[in-house]
C-alpha cells in the first residue's frame, strides 16, 4: 500500500512529502537525490544542529530581527526536539549530500518551522525567513560542525583520557616495581622496570592529551555571521557576537566569533588539525594496545609477562582458549580513525574558492573519530590496564637468562670481550653471571652486583 502523502510547496515547485513528516519539500528532494549510503548525520551533529537554531532564534529577537513570539516558538520547538526520543527519525538526510550540508541545514529549518508553527498556532514560521534569519548554510554547518566537535572533545575525549592516565599512574603505583627484560626490534635488550614502561605509555597519551586540549579554543571559534560567502550579507552587524554569547549560556562551553570568516567558510584547516591530533592518539594508543597483546601472548609459547582479564571464550573450536580481545578491538578503532583523516585530509583540500563543499564528511568521520578514541579509550583503561596480573616468576625466568645483561660490563672488560660472554651464555643456555664468572677476573659478588637488573633499571651507576 502506498504510503498517505501531502504536498508541500518550494522554489523548484511541488513535492510529495510523508503525510505525518515534520520536514518539507526540500528535505524530501535530499532523501530522493541523495539514496547512496542510508547512513545519517550523526546524533550529536543533529543535537548541535538544534542548539545553533536556538541560539541564532535568541540571538535575533535580542537585536529585534525577529519577532519575539516566532524567536521563542523557534527556541522552545528546539528543546522539544532536544528531548524527543524520536528525534532522528525527524533528519533522515544522509551524510553523502550536497558539499555545504544545505539539505541538513534545511532539514532542520523545515523541521523547528513546522513545530513552532504549531506551537503559534495562528502564526506560519517561515524555514528560510525566520528560522534561518541571519544564517546561511555556509556558515551554519561549519558552525555545527565546530561546536559537535566541541562538545564531543571536552565532554567525551578529554575526560576518557583523563581516566586513562590516572589507571595508568594507578598500576604504575600498583605494579610499577617489577622488573622485566626491555625489548627492542622484539630482541631481548636491557631490563626496565613495568613502571617506566608503563610511564612511557602514559607520557604518549598525556602528550596527546594536552595537545587535544590546546585545540580546543580554536575548535571554538565559529564561523556563525559570514552568511553566503563570509561578508555576513543579511545578518545584524552584532549578530556573530550575541550568538556566540547564547550559544555559550546554552552549552557551558565559551564560543567567540572566527577571526576571519572568509577562512572560517571557505578552509576546514581547524577540523584537519584535531583530526590529525585524533591520528596521533591513535597511533599511540595503537603501541599501547599491541604492547599489551605481545606482553600477554601465550600462556605457554609467548612472552606471558602479565595476563590480560579473561572476558570472553577465544575460540569457536578450541576449548579454553583466551584472547586478548579489548587490545584487538582498540587497534580496529586506530585504523578506523587513521581512516577517518585520511577522508578528512583530502575533504579539506575542497575548500574551492569561498566554500569547503564536502562539509557532512568532515563532520561524519571527525565525531566518528571522537566518539570511537572516547570509548575505546575507557576501554583500554578499565578492561585492560587496570585489571592485568603481573607474570613475576615468567619476569624473572627471562631475566635470568638475558645475555644482554653484560652490557653492564663494557666499561670493565670492553664491548668485544663482553660479547663473547654474551655469545657463549646464549649458545650453552646458561645464566649470563656463570659464564662472566668464568671469562673476567672479576670475583663473583661484584659480577652480583653489576649485573644486578634492578640496578641495571637506573643506569647501573
Amino acid at each position: 500500500m502506498k504510503p498517505a502523502t501531502r504536498i508541500e510547496r518550494d522554489s523548484m515547485g511541488e513535492v510529495a512529502v510523508p503525510v505525518d513528516a515534520l520536514y518539507g519539500a526540500q528535505t524530501q528532494r535530499a532523501v530522493q537525490n541523495f539514496a547512496i549510503s542510508q547512513q545519517a548525520m550523526p546524533e550529536r551533529f543533529i543535537r548541535a544542529l538544534l542548539l545553533q537554531k536556538a541560539a541564532a532564534a535568541r540571538a535575533n529577537v535580542s537585536l529585534a530581527q525577529l519577532p519575539e513570539d516566532i524567536g521563542h516558538a523557534i527556541d522552545r520547538a528546539s528543546a522539544q526536539l532536544l528531548q524527543a526520543p524520536d528525534l532522528m527519525t525527524h533528519f533522515p538526510v544522509e551524510v553523502f549530500q550536497t558539499g555545504s550540508g544545505t539539505s541538513s541545514n534545511m532539514n532542520a529549518n523545515e523541521v523547528l518551522a513546522t513545530l513552532a508553527s504549531r506551537l503559534l498556532s495562528s502564526t506560519a514560521v517561515s524555514p528560510n525567513d525566520h528560522v534561518n534569519a541571519g544564517q546561511s548554510s555556509n556558515d551554519s554547518i561549519p558552525t555545527v560542525l565546530h561546536i559537535s566537535a566541541a562538545q564531543a572533545l571536552s565532554g567525551e575525549l578529554l575526560p576518557a583520557l583523563d581516566g586513562l592516565v590516572q589507571t595508568l599512574k594507578d598500576k604504575i603505583a600498583s605494579d610499577g616495581h617489577h622488573v622485566k627484560t626491555g625489548r627492542t626490534h622484539l630482541m631481548d635488550a636491557m631490563p626496565l622496570r613495568l613502571g617506566q614502561e608503563l610511564g612511557g605509555w602514559c607520557a604518549q597519551v598525556d602528550a596527546r592529551r594536552a595537545q587535544l586540549r590546546a585545540l580546543l579554543p580554536t575548535v571554538c571559534e565559529l564561523a556563525q555571521g559570514g552568511t553566503a560567502v563570509g561578508t555576513g550579507i543579511n545578518a545584524h552587524p552584532q549578530f556573530a557576537q550575541r550568538f556566540c554569547e547564547e550559544l555559550s549560556a546554552l552549552t557551558g562551553l565559551t564560543f567567540r566569533p572566527a577571526p576571519d570568516f572568509f577562512a572560517a567558510l571557505s578552509a576546514q584547516d581547524t577540523a584537519v588539525a584535531l583530526s590529525g591530533a585524533l591520528k596521533g592518539l591513535a597511533v599511540s594508543l595503537m603501541k599501547i594496545a599491541n604492547d599489551l597483546r605481545w606482553m600477554n601472548s601465550g600462556p605457554l609459547a609467548g612472552l606471558a609477562e602479565i595476563e590480560l582479564q579473561a572476558l570472553q571464550p577465544g575460540s569457536s573450536i578450541m576449548p579454553g582458549k583466551v584472547n586478548p580481545v579489548i587490545p584487538e578491538a582498540v587497534t580496529m578503532v586506530c585504523a578506523q580513525v587513521i581512516g577517518h583523516d585520511t577522508a578528512i585530509t583530502i575533504a579539506g583540500q575542497s575548500g574551492n574558492f569561498q566554500l569547503n563543499v564536502m562539509l557532512p564528511l568532515i563532520a561524519h568521520n571527525l565525531l566518528d573519530s571522537l566518539a570511537l578514541l572516547s570509548s575505546a579509550s575507557r576501554a583500554l583503561a578499565e578492561q585492560a590496564i587496570a585489571a592485568f596480573r603481573v607474570n613475576e616468576p615468567g619476569l624473572q625466568q627471562a631475566l635470568a637468562r638475558n645475555p644482554i645483561l653484560v652490557t653492564a660490563l663494557n666499561r670493565e672488560i670492553g664491548y668485544l670481550k663482553a660479547a663473547a660472554i654474551a655469545k657463549r651464555a646464549y649458545a650453552e643456555g646458561r645464566p649470563i653471571l656463570d659464564v662472566a664468572a668464568e671469562m673476567t677476573e672479576i670475583d663473583r659478588v661484584t659480577l652480583q652486583q653489576m649485573l644486578d637488573p634492578s640496578k641495571l633499571t637506573d643506569g647501573g651507576l
